[in-house]
């Protein structure tokens, strides 16, 4: 069963069959492309494709700064920003002009050689998030993925702990979530799982210390991987005093402590880490660092990196696999550089955080209108609307408070009205050239689609 979210459900399925037939409509030529996509595994080229509530994707013409278009002449204010991929803006021109150089000027777009460009990069992740010593990944996943071996190995623990229903890419750890009787679980849907979840991982609830300590005190643990928020389940926001907790129980229980910034990093430049003073042993990221270029990176405290480089038993160098051909490659690299020192600064980190506050102010006058049980979720440059007040507090909860229907509803709603929003939940994001003009036009059009559904 939905959630409880104060909207008539009959209504409601009426008003999601207009919009999919307004959909179909609209957008013969993306139809037509999705089913001519035969030789695809699932007729797109990443099964997250798929996740439309129109029933097929909307195929891309072009995309620059907040704008998309497609391929039926559509145009779109752009929230989503590739699910963070984009926080940049699409194509800044910075990175552009660093792409196009690295390759056409200098070339060399995969040479497993180093370049002045990472060390530029492994500076300026240091300044932002304060740990000292930085390597490179393509993927926050792959990054994720390294962190744990590494700490696996300096630890001689077995085990990971995650928050239930976090977001940690596609590392088979995570996978886990807080069943019922209180104990961990795989998480529904979970594929090709290569063990029982529960032999290499532990879970707690998020903004649950009690719970922290209980699974930390088997004295198994290698490391706590954890958003400093929730962000993939819908935002959940810590309370006061949990994660400086967290940061205690892990030195007490002779944990690492892993903060995954890839969503995160909407908090502000040096990401929440750096807003809030916390203190990881390691930080990982991925997506927006490259204005839109594959990379992802870990970086490590001076204690850690001392102690692993100091074992002579671990080859880090090859067969270790901490790295891949592909990692640190100069085009990765001259994008990172031109994004972090020419787009995403603190100034325009200033500016998102702005027109975020200005989104979440307008939508909560449009709850607050209609008597709605919503909440609005803010976290920096990123906001969301929950269909639940107050809103979850944990994974748990904010996964019980999701409505499919009505989220497919507004999504349908909205992009047929020019405004993408991120596909599985109702999360926008700023970029630094996301304007108020373009939140005003969400608040219309969002402000239409309650007033057709309240009616």
């Amino acid at each position: 069963m939905p959630t409880d979210s104060g909207v008539d459900r009959a209504r409601l399925s009426q008003l999601a069959a207009r919009e999919r037939a307004l959909f179909a409509d609209r957008h013969p030529r993306s139809a037509a492309a999705y089913a001519g996509a035969g030789h695809l595994f699932g007729r797109v080229p990443m099964t997250w494709m798929n996740k439309t509530a129109g029933g097929f994707p909307v195929y891309v013409a072009t995309a620059q700064g907040a704008r998309v278009t497609d391929i039926d002449g559509h145009s779109y204010v752009d929230f989503c920003l590739g699910d963070t991929g984009a926080m940049a803006g699409h194509s800044p021109e910075p990175v552009v002009s660093a792409v196009t150089r690295r390759l056409a000027e200098l070339g060399g777009a995969s040479t497993m050689l180093p370049t002045e460009d990472a060390s530029a990069v492994g500076a300026e992740l240091a300044a932002r998030f304060g740990l000292p010593y930085w390597s490179f990944a393509l993927t926050a996943t792959d990054a994720n993925r390294w962190a744990i071996r590494l700490l696996r190995a300096v630890s001689g623990r077995p085990k990971i702990l995650f928050n239930s229903y976090c977001y940690h890419g596609s590392v088979d750890e995570s996978l886990i979530v807080v069943g019922p009787d209180g104990n961990g679980l795989s998480r529904d849907g979970n594929v090709g799982a290569p063990t029982d979840v529960t032999t290499t991982s532990r879970v707690a609830e998020f903004n649950d210390l009690a719970g922290l300590e209980r699974q930390l005190a088997h004295g198994d643990v290698a490391a706590v991987l954890m958003e400093p928020a929730l962000t993939n389940i819908g935002i959940v926001l810590p309370t006061p005093g949990y994660l400086a907790g967290v940061r205690d129980l892990t030195r007490k229980y002779g944990t690492y402590l892993i903060n995954d910034e890839t969503h995160t990093f909407s908090a502000g430049p040096g990401g929440a880490t750096a807003a809030w003073g916390l203190s990881p042993d390691v930080l990982t990221i991925g997506k927006a660092i490259g204005g839109g270029i594959p990379v992802g990176a870990y970086g490590l405290s001076a204690e850690l990196a001392d102690s692993l480089l100091g074992r002579g038993d671990l080859d880090l160098v090859d067969m270790g696999g901490v790295g891949g051909t592909l990692a640190g490659n100069p085009v990765s690299m001259a994008a990172t550089r031109a994004t972090l020192t020419e787009v995403l600064t603190a100034d325009a980190f200033a500016t998102m955080i702005s027109t975020a506050t200005a989104f979440a102010g307008g939508i909560r006058k449009l709850i607050e209108t209609h008597n709605l049980p919503w909440s609005v979720s803010q976290l920096g440059a990123r906001v969301e609307y929950r269909f639940a007040d107050p809103a979850p507090l944990n994974g748990t909860d904010s996964a019980a408070s999701a409505d499919a229907e009505l989220e497919d509803f507004l999504h349908l709603y909205l992009a047929n009205r020019g405004i993408l929003l991120t596909p599985f939940h109702n999360m926008a994001l700023m970029s630094p050239v996301t304007t108020l003009d373009d939140v005003e036009r969400h608040h219309t059009v969002f402000a239409d689609a309650l007033a057709e559904l309240l009616a």
